[in-house]
């Protein structure tokens, strides 16, 4: 049975897809985003297998006490780009659940950093773990952060 959703396009069962295909339907609006993405403004999601990517222009709402761009958000940018990294390389049939993430925070982030941009790639990929990194890029180019990121593969 086919169900459609609002837009008048076919529902996507997640369930049949790899995690490649997830993240692709995700793109082209056939599967919801993570609300998160909706709660913090992420933007231009995109990559291939074992690499991904998201933007999100900081804003004043962004921002902690000090001025700057809360170190929840930056972290947040860049789990999303190390864990849809290894999201990516998932078979039909498997999940995955960060173990740990660990952030570098090299530079601060305000609004005159324009444009972030978090880029993940896998660094090794097990059958039970997975080890991604991402670096936050501002509008000029320049990393402002860095993490890692260990994740458990299993059954889903």
């Amino acid at each position: 049975m086919t169900q459609t959703q609002s837009s008048g396009r076919p529902a996507v069962d997640p369930t049949t897809l790899t995690g490649l295909e997830q993240l692709q339907a995700i793109g082209r609006g056939d599967l919801p985003p993570a609300p998160i993405a909706a709660t913090i403004g992420l933007e231009e999601f995109g990559g291939r297998e074992g690499a991904w990517h998201v933007e999100l222009v900081p804003q004043r709402a962004h921002y902690n006490p000090l001025g700057t761009v809360h170190g929840g958000v930056i972290s947040t940018l860049l789990d999303t780009a190390a864990g849809c990294s290894v999201h990516s390389t998932l078979a039909v049939g498997e999940g995955y659940t960060s173990l740990d993430l660990t952030v570098k925070f090299l530079r601060a982030v305000t609004v005159e950093s324009g444009r972030l941009r978090a880029e993940g790639r896998v660094i090794h990929r097990g059958r039970r773990t997975a080890l991604a990194e991402a670096v936050l890029l501002d509008a000029s180019g320049r990393q402002v952060a860095h993490a890692t990121s260990s994740c458990m593969v299993f059954p889903a």
